[in-house]
């Protein structure tokens, strides 16, 4: 049985894929969500933990053994190095646990959402096609600024470490523009979601 179709959604940080997605899955579409396969592997006893640790140690542990979030996004976003060791770690397991759970499902597509879908490459094979939410850097900032609740600095960091806007526009298939209104925007994901629907049913007859 072949998998379903993939479309893969991403764009930067603070660009508004939680919005989309979230409006995607109103309309019963089903949802793969690296970040939060990356909650499972770094929540207590997760798979990822015992590595972390060994890599980092135990004082970017919570008390129930998990991830403590916060101070290593502050480290890896500080420090590329550490980044790269994480992602070491997590990204092979986050792709796995993704190409299992694709393979189990009987959707006629899946919505994929993967932030970092440029620059890990990882998933290039996986996408039958690719949708970036877009909108002004500026807005990015002021979003995760509120949204996190941290300084200006990190926020810079964390949009460096980032692909930038015109290499996520040069791999999409269809861009949501997030910069305006929200009704906007809930009217293009219902017009992309008849077009996906389209395109899921002519490659099941191929």
């Amino acid at each position: 049985m072949k998998r379903p179709y993939c479309v893969v959604l991403t764009g930067g940080v603070g660009s508004g894929k939680s919005l989309v997605t979230a409006i995607f899955s109103s309309l019963g579409v089903e949802i793969i969500d690296t970040d939060l396969v990356a909650r499972e592997l770094t929540a207590p006893a997760g798979a990822a933990m015992a590595p972390i640790r060994d890599a980092f140690g135990v004082e970017y542990l919570l008390a129930d053994g998990g991830l403590d979030r916060r101070r290593m996004r502050e480290r890896i976003f500080n420090e590329p190095t550490a980044r790269i060791r994480l992602e070491a770690i997590l990204h092979p397991q986050i792709r796995a646990c993704v190409i299992r759970r694709l393979n189990d499902s009987n959707a006629p597509y899946v919505l994929l959402v993967v932030p970092l879908f440029v620059e890990s490459g990882a998933y290039l094979k996986i996408a039958d096609r690719v949708l970036v939410v877009d909108c002004d850097p500026e807005q990015q900032r002021e979003r995760v600024m509120q949204r996190d609740g941290v300084a200006e600095e990190l926020v810079n960091s964390m949009l460096a470490a980032q692909a930038g806007r015109e290499q996520r526009l040069a791999l999409a298939n269809d861009v949501i523009d997030n910069r305006g209104d929200v009704t906007d925007v809930e009217a293009e994901v219902r017009r992309l979601h008849q077009v996906y629907l389209g395109l899921a049913e002519n490659r099941s007859r191929m």
